[in-house]
């Protein structure tokens, strides 16, 4: 309508320009622009009144659509609170899944360590009946594409096994098997389990007894127990009823028992180095006897004695001085008989003379004496030589066959301390008999040398010496 209206006023001035412009007169422009208002007025009139006519159903018309919009604003608050709560319930169910798929991967790594364990737990006897299941169990594991359903089954089906076997045990479990007989031989029989504990009985010999894991082989190795033992596992494997021998020590007992060597096994273990050892340890035992002999046979001149001779001497019976320093046998009554013959010198002399024989004395007396120091302080350097030359072995075995069999690098590294042990028990001895036979040796050196001093102290002087003499 304004519209209208600014047309109108712009027609009016256009025609007022126009009536001035041609030269009309006022009254003529007057009434044409009278007339021309009369008729905007009219149609802005009718127009006034088909708006009127036209506002109550646009009214209507808006308040329909106004209610419309407020409808759907109402339905879109109520979409936005849905999908809250459905991102919500989404998140949810998100960390439910994670939850979940955690609970999935421990479940799954605990049967996978089941799976080992149970290997390594079964007996080696039963390893070819448990085989493909646990084949089975271990390659779903590993398998990309099997749905989490399936490797489900098959963790189930190793436990169904499992479960199974654990009810076979408690009352004793008879299978058909084979197992390697002591000479090595792979034979068929019927094997038992009761417990951790298996026995072989074979159909094609009479052997019988314990089956065991042996190093190195893949079939369980028969123990043979003897007879007695091996008939009641006979009788055990044919009618499942009998004495079942047992052993509390699940196999360590008889691993013990193959771990004993004897005395000469022993030394061989120590290699050529144990020759020298074993030769100085008898040198040092012989040497320290021989020694300890020769010592003990050594009569020692007690202080009676030396009183005697030294009285005889003064009573002018030199004859049975002589004769009684004559009657100890050695070199103590070597000393007292040259002072015996020599009692006429001067005291000094006479101390050179017993001296003398002393100095002679003792080399015999240590004669051999430091080979058993020498055995003491050699056997254990040749026992350390022993050790090193057999790591060296060792851990040369272990370049050529590698480090998986730790029992192999344990009894290579056991051998070489043989060599350092025997050392030891030749050193430790040879060092004790070294102390004894020094000590014995200082003790007749000591004994000597009293004697020695008592006699030229207690002896007359030259003078005295004459005048018994005559």
């Amino acid at each position: 309508m304004a519209q209208l209206f600014s047309r109108l006023v712009a027609g009016v001035a256009c025609f007022s320009f126009w009536a001035l412009t041609h030269g009309q007169n006022l009254d003529q422009l007057q009434g044409s622009f009278k007339s021309d208002l009369e008729q905007a007025l009219d149609a802005l009139s009718a127009l006034q009144q088909s708006i009127a006519e036209e506002k109550v159903p646009l009214s209507k018309r808006l308040n329909d659509l106004e209610q419309i919009v407020i409808s759907k604003r109402q339905e879109l608050s109520r979409l936005e609170r849905s999908a809250d709560n459905q991102q919500t319930e989404l998140n949810t169910l998100k960390s439910q899944i994670k939850g979940l798929r955690e609970e999935q991967n421990y479940v799954n790594g605990l049967m996978d360590e089941f799976t080992q364990i149970f290997e390594t737990r079964i007996h080696i006897a039963e390893l070819e009946t448990y085989q493909p299941v646990i084949r089975s169990a271990q390659n779903a594991m590993h398998d990309p594409d099997l749905s989490p359903s399936e490797l489900a089954d098959s963790q189930v089906a190793l436990l169904d096994v499992s479960l199974d076997r654990l009810e076979q045990l408690l009352g004793g479990h008879r299978f058909e098997g084979s197992a390697l007989t002591p000479q090595g031989v792979l034979e068929s029989g019927q094997i038992v389990l009761v417990g951790p504990f298996a026995a072989f009985s074979s159909q094609s010999s009479d052997t019988a007894g314990l089956a065991q894991l042996q190093l190195g082989s893949p079939e369980p190795t028969v123990v043979d127990l003897g007879e007695e033992s091996a008939d009641l596992i006979r009788q055990l494997a044919v009618s499942g009823q009998a004495e079942f021998p047992v052993d509390p020590t699940l196999g360590n007992a008889l691993k013990v028992s193959e771990t004993q060597d004897t005395f000469f096994e022993h030394l061989k273990k120590g290699g050529p180095v144990m020759v020298p050892i074993i030769g100085l340890g008898l040198a040092a035992l012989l040497i320290a006897l021989l020694k300890w002999v020769q010592l003990s046979s050594i009569k020692l001149a007690s202080a009676a004695d030396l009183q005697l001779i030294l009285s005889q001497i003064k009573a002018g019976h030199v004859a049975k001085a002589v004769e009684h320093a004559g009657s100890m046998r050695g070199y103590v009554g070597d000393i007292l008989k040259s002072a015996v013959e020599n009692r006429h010198e001067k005291k000094e002399y006479l101390e050179e003379i017993m001296y003398e024989k002393m100095l002679s004395a003792k080399p015999a007396l240590e004669r051999f004496i430091p080979l058993i120091a020498l055995t003491a302080a050699t056997a254990p350097l040749l026992g350390l030589l022993g050790t090193v030359t057999g790591m060296i072995n060792a851990f040369n075995m272990i370049t050529a066959f590698g480090t998986g069999d730790p029992r192999m690098l344990s009894g290579g590294i056991s051998e070489a301390l043989i060599t350092t042990k025997f050392g030891l028990i030749v050193a430790v001895p040879a060092l004790i008999c070294h102390a004894f036979v020094t000590r014995k040796v200082k003790g007749v050196l000591g004994t000597m040398e009293q004697i020695s001093v008592g006699f030229i102290n207690g002896v007359p002087d030259q003078e005295t010496m004459k005048s018994l003499d005559k």
